[in-house]
């Protein structure tokens, strides 16, 4: 049978990757495709020839279109980024009956609903293994390993930027802009690291995961998203005392209401094994009715990590090439008329617990009046640490863990809280997720 013919956008970190890893192991990849997969063209407007040897072999140009446009080409795979020309070239390859392979997470989180019904239209597949979780079979585990199941909840540290400044933060008590400038340095974390440390690349990942999970359609527009600049090292130093460790999670779950989609910092117990996940490593935790929980773990970024799973969907489209469109795994997992107009759940009426850190002055009926305050909201205390003043100073820290509440709830109490004359400043809020199998 002839070999699959691919044409490669991008030869940055992970289309270099991509390009290696399919060359290196060639004779493994066409046992287990059924034929061979071979990059013929590729399109890059700077790489380093060096790092890729045998790219002399193949046509390198600066124009994408030019590649989509080849009628050889049966497969076209996106590692480009972002949102244009991306989504262009997507759809230009789609509507020329090509198949599509991306790492693309914010395009797929915001124009995936476009590009799946113009694949399922034309009959051509879109694979996106690698855009959730580098690495980490996530996609394939939820779409099909866990098909028999209602998807109960996902939760995950899908941004391992964020995960190693958390992780730096804990272990070696430092401020978070000295270790963000590290990451900066080591390469984790970009020039401007918004997407990483505000929540946005997390949010478009836990897009996908909902959709898959839940049938419903991609929604990242109403992704609640928190960052973790307000952390600092004395939350982290808190939270450690108390028994738990801070990550920046996301979270979705399936409730009678609707869908939470959520993004942000959330203190969870050390005794869990997703709270251990440290530095730049992914790990998901998927709680299904039939299996229970299933944890998954790994690199979430880099050159052949990502490249794997890349490679990996090159192999499912060519497995499947022959294969009616009709009997395809589905692009979200469920088929497409059958995804669900399930709401997604306002953040307010979300319900968790939480950890609360405030200023407070050293003098009698202050607790007084904090606790008169969660109670008339139904707010139920479960630890409290009160520290001692340093000399010389009138406020103490006061560090509150609570029990499971309306979000709506715990506004109006933070807000009257802040009110208090004997409150200094800003309440701290972290949210708590004790992530059960129960």
């Amino acid at each position: 049978m002839k070999p699959v013919k691919v044409g490669l956008l991008g030869l940055g970190t992970v289309g270099g990757g991509t390009f290696n890893v399919l060359r290196r192991n060639a004779l493994e990849i066409a046992r287990r495709a059924g034929r061979g997969i071979e990059i013929t063209k590729a399109a890059a407007r700077d790489y380093d020839p060096a790092g890729l040897p045998g790219i002399e072999a193949i046509t390198v140009s600066d124009d994408a279109f030019a590649v989509v446009d080849d009628p050889e080409i049966d497969i076209i795979v996106e590692l480009i980024g972002g949102y244009e020309p991306a989504r262009e070239l997507v759809l230009k390859a789609i509507a020329s009956g090509k198949h599509v392979v991306t790492a693309n997470k914010a395009l797929i989180a915001t124009h995936g609903n476009e590009i799946f019904a113009a694949a399922q239209k034309q009959g051509v597949m879109v694979a996106f293994e690698a855009a959730v979780a580098g690495g980490i079979p996530i996609i394939k585990a939820v779409r099909e390993g866990l098909s028999a199941n209602r998807i109960e909840w996902i939760a995950g540290i899908i941004n391992g930027t964020g995960n190693f400044i958390l992780t730096e933060m804990r272990d070696k008590g430092r401020d978070f802009a000295d270790v963000l400038s590290e990451a900066q340095k080591l390469g984790y974390a970009e020039a401007d690291p918004t997407f990483d440390v505000e929540g946005i690349d997390a949010a478009h990942k836990l897009a996908i995961l909902a959709s898959i999970a839940f049938g419903i359609p991609l929604q990242f527009d109403k992704v609640y998203t928190e960052g973790i600049g307000h952390i600092t090292r004395d939350d982290v130093s808190y939270a450690e005392q108390l028994g738990y460790s801070i990550k920046h999670l996301g979270m979705t779950r399936r409730t009678e209401k609707g869908v939470e989609l959520r993004v942000h910092p959330t203190l969870i117990p050390d005794r869990r094994l997703i709270a251990n996940v440290d530095g730049v490593m992914n790990a998901v935790l998927v709680k299904a009715d039939a299996v229970g929980p299933t944890l998954y773990y790994g690199a979430g970024a880099g050159a052949e990590p990502t490249a794997s799973a890349v490679v990996a969907d090159l192999v499912d489209v060519a497995r499947t090439l022959t294969v009616d469109p009709e009997n395809r795994v589905p692009h979200l997992a469920f088929q497409p008329d059958a995804l669900s107009d399930l709401p997604i759940l306002p953040m307010q009426e979300v319900v968790t617990a939480y950890y609360l850190r405030l200023c407070a002055l050293d003098r009698p009926g202050v607790m007084a009046d904090i606790t008169r305050i969660l109670g008339d909201q139904a707010i139920s205390i479960e630890a409290l640490i009160q520290k001692e003043p340093l000399e010389g100073q009138s406020q103490v820290p006061v560090i509150l863990l609570t029990r499971e509440v309306r979000e709506q709830q715990m506004n109006e109490a933070i807000q009257q809280i802040e009110l208090l004359d004997s409150v200094q400043g800003k309440v701290t809020r972290i949210r708590m997720e004790h992530l059960s199998s129960n």
